[in-house]
């Protein structure tokens, strides 16, 4: 395996860093902070799944947004709501909302939870 070493000048250290390591940091890292979307378009977007729950994979319901949203902001958010565990998809790829805020207020009910 053939690997270039640069020298970079830091502080009067040299620091060697090999090319395999520079091009996966250069391809590999996402640019987060270009599709970081608003709070306001979470939300519009939240709503439109909540809206048509069950009804549209991730295509179809992008073109039922009320307003333009980026294709690459979209697919944040919907990473972003997945991860909190608000929507999910089915094996068809269709979209379905699951947050329950009734369930939540439930459970924040019990004697045993503490609300920050």
């Amino acid at each position: 395996m053939f690997i270039f070493l640069f020298n970079l000048l830091s502080k009067n250290r040299k620091i060697y860093i090999s090319i395999d390591i520079l091009n996966i940091m250069k391809t590999e890292l996402p640019n987060l902070i270009a599709r970081s979307p608003t709070l306001e378009t979470v939300s519009m977007v939240e709503k439109t799944i909540d809206e048509y729950s069950g009804e549209f994979n991730r295509t179809e319901l992008w073109k039922k947004l009320p307003k333009k949203v980026m294709w690459q902001t979209y697919l944040v958010i919907l990473d972003y709501l997945q991860s909190i565990n608000k929507i999910a998809f089915d094996r068809n790829g269709t979209i379905g909302y699951i947050w329950s805020p009734e369930l939540a207020k439930k459970i924040l009910k019990r004697k045993n939870i503490k609300w920050l």
